[in-house]
């Protein structure tokens, strides 16, 4: 299901707050923001599973990931996050998934498949880089395809609907603008301070996420360009509203070929 990776593109918007600058010098910026889950326009490229003669297979994750499912730690390779699957078969309408790096637990997620089997809902708690409490978050899925004969119930290309709920340390992400330097901060360790010349700079806390360039586009917008061993991945423009008052975050996820947005609001 690896709704870890769908958890790991709400990770762009993380964050935690800053004591913002006196009001004369503040950027439109400065201030901590949090995700209004509400407005949130999800991708439409759907995630393809398919579990079928003792195998599951992620057909969309990148590289895409082929594991016994029979609960044991299977390694899997050009993830950065986790190095081994491990996926057991609940019953004919769910599975269990555990994702490890190095022996930790990075992911534990849920698929569940109604009964009618045009809709999936989802668990996940995550343990991101050195924050004490997890990320955790559920939602629902709709099936836009289905399985071949004879797979398991989650098999079939889903577009994931809706987020229920997401902790408050997933939503969340706090600017600070100094000069002509971004700063940027999340609860769960993640971290830059980068030029608004479109430079790149060292990115801190994910390790999916080795730099970042960011580019002042305007006095309310700035592009945030994310790379991988300097590969693009994905590029977010965040633009804050005359009130000042919310954000819109428009994300092209360039690893997965998709696109989404955001609204967070200023807390």
């Amino acid at each position: 299901m690896n709704k870890s990776l769908a958890a790991a593109v709400l990770g762009v918007l993380l964050g935690a707050s800053l004591m913002p600058a006196p009001a004369l010098a503040q950027s439109a910026f400065d201030g901590t923001w949090k995700i209004d889950l509400n407005k949130v326009e999800m991708p439409k490229k759907p995630d393809v599973l398919l579990l079928q003669d003792g195998m599951y297979h992620c057909k969309s994750c990148v590289p895409p990931v082929s594991v016994k499912a029979d609960g044991s730690d299977q390694p899997v390779s050009g993830h950065p996050y986790y190095d081994t699957m491990a996926v057991t078969v609940v019953d004919d309408h769910a599975i269990h998934e555990i994702d490890k790096k190095a022996g930790k637990v990075i992911a534990d997620s849920t698929m569940t498949v109604a009964a009618d089997g045009k809709t999936a809902n989802f668990e996940f708690t995550e343990n991101r880089g050195d924050s004490t409490a997890p990320v955790t978050g559920n939602g629902t899925m709709l099936r836009v395809a289905k399985g071949p004969a004879g797979a398991h119930a989650i098999s079939g290309s889903w577009r994931t609907k809706s987020y229920g709920s997401v902790s408050d340390n997933a939503l969340t992400r706090s600017y600070k603008v100094d000069g002509d330097t971004l700063h940027m901060h999340t609860p769960t360790g993640e971290s830059y301070s980068a030029k608004m010349d479109g430079s790149d700079t060292p990115y801190q806390g994910d390790p999916g996420t080795t730099s970042v360039a960011v580019k002042k586009l305007g006095r309310r917008t700035v592009q945030e360009t994310a790379k991988r061993d300097g590969k693009v991945i994905s590029v977010a423009k965040m633009t804050v509203a005359a009130d000042g008052k919310s954000m819109t975050i428009a994300v092209d996820d360039k690893l997965h070929g998709s696109h989404m947005s955001f609204v967070a609001m200023k807390q």
